[in-house]
C-alpha cells in the first residue's frame, strides 16, 4: 500500500509493541477524572513514576487479565516515531486530525514485560488482553486513530475496535489492522513485504510482485498467507501450495536465522504451464 524503497528511513521507536491512540475526550480531563473513568472500565488504574522519557509525567499503570501496560500522554519521541506524514509509517484508511500531536490528544499504552523467559514470536493470551483492553480504552476516549508499532500502522479506531471485537467472536486475527503490506522498488523489480508479522509468527514475507498484478491483488495474497501463520505457526520448510485462482501456484522458501535476525519467508507466485 506504500510505494518507493523507504523502510531504510524507519525513524527509532520506544521499545515494542505499543499502541497510541487519539482521541479527543482526552482533552481538558484532570488527573483524578481520568483515574476515575479508568477505574469504571475495570483497568485497576495505579499512578506510577515512569523513567520511560517516551511518556509525559502523568502515568498509570492498567491492569486487564493477564497483562500489564503503562499508559500516559505520549510525549515527543513516540508521536514523532508514529508521524502520519513519514514515508516510514503505513496508514490503513486513516486520516488524522491535525491537532492530534496536542493538548494531550494522544496517550501511549505499553505492556510490561513478564517475568516469562522472551519468546520468539508474542504470548497469544497476553496480546489478547491487550486488544481487549483497547477496544475498551477505544470507547473511554471516543478514539478517532490507533496507532500499532510493530506494523508502523495508523487505523481509524472505530475499525480497528470492530475487527477485534470480531477476532474476540471468531478467533480470526484482524490482518490488516496489525500488518502492513509496504511496497517496494529494487533492483529486481517491484516487491511487496510485510511488517509486524514477526511479533505473531515469528516470520515476515517478502515477494516480488508478478507483471501485470496490482497492489490490491498482492496484498489479498500475502495477507491469506499472513493469517494462515498467525494461526498455526510459522512456515518451517520449503513447501509449494495452490493460489486463489485457478492454475496458480505458491512456493514458500524460509530463510535462515543468523545473529538473531527474523527470519523471512520467500514469496513466489506461478501459474500451470
Amino acid at each position: 500500500m506504500d510505494a518507493g524503497n523507504t523502510d531504510a528511513l524507519i525513524l527509532p521507536v520506544p521499545p515494542e509493541p505499543f499502541a497510541l491512540i487519539v482521541g479527543a475526550a482526552m482533552r481538558g480531563q484532570s488527573s483524578d477524572a481520568l483515574e476515575t473513568a479508568l477505574r469504571h472500565m475495570g483497568l485497576r488504574p495505579e499512578r506510577v513514576e515512569s523513567e520511560d522519557a517516551d511518556m509525559a509525567a502523568l502515568r498509570f499503570r492498567l491492569r486487564f487479565g493477564a497483562v500489564s501496560v503503562l499508559a500516559g500522554p505520549a510525549a515527543d519521541a513516540a508521536r514523532a516515531a508514529a508521524d502520519p506524514d513519514h514515508s516510514s509509517t503505513s496508514l490503513l484508511a486513516a486520516s488524522l486530525p491535525r491537532d492530534w500531536r496536542h493538548d494531550g490528544h494522544c496517550w501511549m499504552f505499553l505492556p510490561e514485560a513478564t517475568d516469562e523467559p522472551a519468546a520468539a514470536t508474542a504470548q497469544p493470551t497476553q496480546m489478547r488482553e491487550f486488544f481487549k483492553m483497547m477496544v475498551l480504552l477505544i470507547d473511554l476516549f471516543d478514539a478517532s486513530h490507533l496507532f500499532w508499532s510493530p506494523a508502523r500502522l495508523w487505523s481509524d479506531a472505530p475499525q480497528f475496535r470492530a475487527a477485534i471485537t470480531e477476532m474476540l467472536a471468531s478467533g480470526m486475527p484482524p490482518v490488516l489492522h496489525l500488518v502492513a503490506f509496504r511496497r517496494r522498488e529494487g533492483p529486481a523489480g517491484a516487491s511487496m513485504g510485510t511488517r509486524g508479522l514477526a511479533l505473531f509468527a515469528g516470520q515476515e514475507l517478502e515477494a516480488r510482485i508478478p507483471d501485470g498484478w496490482t497492489v490490491a491483488e498482492m496484498v489479498r495474497r500475502l495477507s491469506r498467507l499472513a493469517l494462515d501463520m498467525m494461526l498455526n505457526g510459522p512456515v518451517k520448510r520449503a513447501r509449494s501450495m495452490r493460489g486463489l485462482e485457478s492454475g496458480e501456484w505458491i512456493d514458500l522458501s524460509p530463510s535462515p536465522v543468523i545473529d538473531g535476525q527474523r527470519s523471512t519467508v520467500i514469496v513466489e507466485f506461478g501459474r500451470d504451464h
